[in-house]
């Protein structure tokens, strides 16, 4: 698997990595990974109601973008504290997609000395919390995963900003966001992985055996592409 490099570092919103999970499943032929940090923003899910899952009021008043992706599944917060994952490869059924996946991801965790497992489909445990939700998105030849890492996010604007449904958490036997996930900061030994960036050269390392680098020209392309996707204003 490569990993995808882009020709400078800086701060992209977070519709330019959904645009360049697209380029990469139409330009690059071998599986591909990148990890990506966004400050705060919500991504809804592709047949989400926006008013019904996400607090406007609050990511409007606090600068927290709010996008739609395409793919399915639940509302998500992300700020730099959340290390994103993109993981596109040949297409492939979704169980089996996710199944791939999210066991390289659990060995990676597991080799961190943690107590790390698959739950359901599309989510990692540590413990009994979660630390990683993913989703699945299908394009005509190509797959692609994209999942979240927690590692020091703000659980407060997190809390604040999405609205899961009652019953969702009541499913879990918890209360709120905040008792069912948790930042893997309060569960790596410091000395092992001290901050986010170590996080994601482990990863990186863990998941990749090269690296294919954009260019300039490319991530302008990609820069391009990403304004087909929705940002809500008010």
């Amino acid at each position: 698997m490569k990993h995808v490099v882009l020709p400078e570092v800086k701060d992209r919103s977070l519709v330019f990595y959904l645009a360049m999970e697209e380029f990469v499943a139409r330009e690059i032929e071998d599986e591909a990974f990148f990890v990506w940090r966004v400050n705060p923003t919500v991504i809804i899910g592709r047949n989400q109601d926006v008013e019904a899952e996400v607090n406007m009021d609050y990511c409007m008043s606090n600068g927290v973008e709010v996008v739609r992706r395409k793919s399915g599944g639940g509302c998500v917060y992300s700020d730099m504290g959340n290390i994103m994952i993109s993981y596109v490869s040949r297409r492939g059924d979704a169980s089996e997609v996710f199944g791939r996946y999210l066991d390289a991801l659990v060995g990676c965790l597991q080799a961190l000395g943690l107590d790390a497992r698959k739950s359901g489909h599309n989510d990692v445990m540590v413990g009994e919390r979660k630390v990683s939700g993913n989703a699945f998105h299908m394009l005509p030849d190509r797959s692609i995963v994209h999942g979240t890492l927690l590692y020091s996010t703000d659980f407060d604007a997190l809390e604040t900003a999405i609205r899961p449904p009652v019953e969702k958490l009541e499913r879990h036997g918890v209360a709120s966001v905040r008792q069912r996930v948790a930042n893997l900061s309060e569960c790596l030994d410091r000395s092992v992985i001290g901050s986010v960036e170590a996080l994601e050269e482990f990863l990186i390392k863990h998941f990749t055996d090269g690296e294919i680098r954009l260019d300039a020209q490319q991530a302008a392309e990609i820069e391009e592409m990403s304004k087909k996707y929705i940002k809500y204003t008010r």
